[in-house]
Parts: structure tokens; sequence; C-alpha cells
């Protein structure tokens, strides 16, 4: 038998014993959070002064959460719960919690599930929209990124490069497009108002593998205002829900998901036990 023969072995048994470890990390992650969704938090009416946001477990499976003087713009990391039904109530800043709430709704949380629940709309008809948002990775070739369209200066918006590549046209105020898939990379996103006027650039890097949202404000200034908000990563320890480029939100931070990183874990260890067999000396 060739000594060469060995070492090949050798990492023929630590790539099996390794996959077989990732499996079991995958396997483990959904198990133990069977039982739990995503939720965030977003305030998007432009003439809506800031509130207090309540949120409430109506099993009494966690602590309730107050988030206090919560404006514009405002829109948070993930909170990690357990499933069932959730009421969020929105109270003027600095109102008791006593007082009869502006807006309430209720989002039931289904297992692995994620959602974002925001005030939307002009405050003459402000309503509470929970948006179900998409975890769920893309290819290691392709970002994947929707358009939460919460500007009343431009109430009807065209999303690209500026290179003249299209990512969503015609998003209406207070709307919230499907994800889409699009060449990860360096860009210049460009978001203008439909049939003409002032744009605004916000150059950024949609990174492989990734899912984004891209938030579009007013901006005090008078123009638009595009933020960059990843919610799920490949590799690496990028908040998600986290602000990507730009300004962030008031909302604190909370636990991540970690199933789309233990994937990613799993990937790069599988790809690089396979390039150190491709790389074996070779007989003869």
């Amino acid at each position: 038998m060739s000594n060469r023969a060995l070492p090949v072995r050798r990492l023929t048994a630590a790539t099996a014993a390794l996959v077989a470890l990732a499996t079991v990390l995958l396997a483990a992650t959904p198990a133990r959070a069977a039982g739990e969704g995503y939720v965030r938090l977003a305030h998007l009416s432009p003439d809506t002064p800031a509130v207090d946001v309540y949120l409430r477990s109506d099993a009494g499976a966690v602590e309730d959460q107050t988030f206090d003087g919560v404006a514009y713009g405002a829109m948070s990391d993930y909170l990690r719960l357990p499933t069932g039904m959730y009421s969020v109530a929105m109270r003027r800043a600095g109102a008791a919690a006593s007082t009869p709430p502006v807006l309430t709704t209720q989002v039931t949380v289904a297992a692995g599930g994620a959602y974002t629940v925001a005030g939307v709309g002009r405050y003459a008809d402000l309503g509470l929209r929970v948006l179900k948002d998409d975890l769920r990775l893309p290819g290691a070739g392709e970002s994947k990124i929707r358009i939460i369209q919460a500007s009343v200066k431009a109430p009807v918006l065209d999303v690209g490069g500026a290179n003249g590549k299209s990512i969503a046209d015609a998003v209406q105020f207070a709307t919230t497009t499907g994800y889409r898939e699009v060449k990860p990379g360096r860009w210049t996103v460009r978001v203008k108002p439909s049939g003409g006027g002032e744009s605004s650039d916000l150059p950024c890097t949609l990174g492989a593998g990734n899912v984004y949202s891209l938030l579009v404000l007013d901006d005090k200034s008078g123009g638009l205002k595009p933020e960059l908000h990843i919610d799920a990563a490949r590799q690496g320890t990028v908040p998600r829900g986290g602000i990507a480029t730009g300004a962030g939100g008031s909302l604190p931070r909370y636990p991540l998901p970690a199933a789309p990183a233990l994937g990613g874990l799993a990937a790069t260890l599988t790809g690089a036990l396979l390039v150190a067999l491709r790389r074996r000396p070779r007989d003869g």
C-alpha cells in the first residue's frame, strides 16, 4: 500500500467527521429553535411623531417589552421569540401605559418565521402592518434584496443601480416589494421618483449569499434617504436586521438567528476540506 494513501484516507475521514458535525449542528439548531421565530419593529410613517411601542405575549411566554421614543425611520434588529401570538401597541411617546393605544395589532410567530411589524402610512390613516420576512439565503453567487417604501415626498419610486440596472419600478408609498435576486458586489443603488425628479445614491456592497431590505425614507434636508439593512448573512457576525450602510435607527439590538450562520460554517468547512483533497500528492 502506498504511504501517500494514508493522508488521503485521513483527509477523507476528517471530511466525513466534519460534515457529520456540521449536519448535527444544522439539525440541532432547528430543533432548539423549532419553537422560536423572529420579530422586529419599525416606525415608517413620515408625519407621525415618536411613539412608545409595547410588545406582549398573549400566553405570557416572555416578559412584556417596551421601547420608548421610537421615531420615524427606526428599525430594530430581530428579537428571538417563542412561537405564539403577540400583541403590539403604539402610544404617543411619554403617554402612560394605561392610556388607550393609538394603534394595535397582533402577530402570530411561527417556528422559524420572521416578521417586521411596522407603523406605515400618513398619520391621518396610520396603520400597523405585519410584513413577512424571508430569511432564506440565496445561492452563494446571488444577493437578495427587497424595497420598503416609506417616503411620502416621492410616493412612487424606481430603484436600481446607477448603471441603469433595475431592481424595482413604480414602488408605491407604504408598500413593500418581494425579494429579488441580484448580483453581489459593489453597487451604487439609486432611488428616484418615477417620472423624473431628484435622485439619491447609496454606495454599498451587497454580500454574496446575504439578504437585505432597502428602506427608503424622507430626508430632513428634503430629499430621499435610502438605508440598507441586512436581514440575514451567510457568514460572519454581521447583525441580522441591523443597518448595513448609513445612519441606524434608535431601537436596541437583540439576539440573532443562528441557523443561517451555521449553514455558512458547514459550507466553509466542507469547501476547505475539498480543496485540501484536491491538493493531495498524487501517486507515481
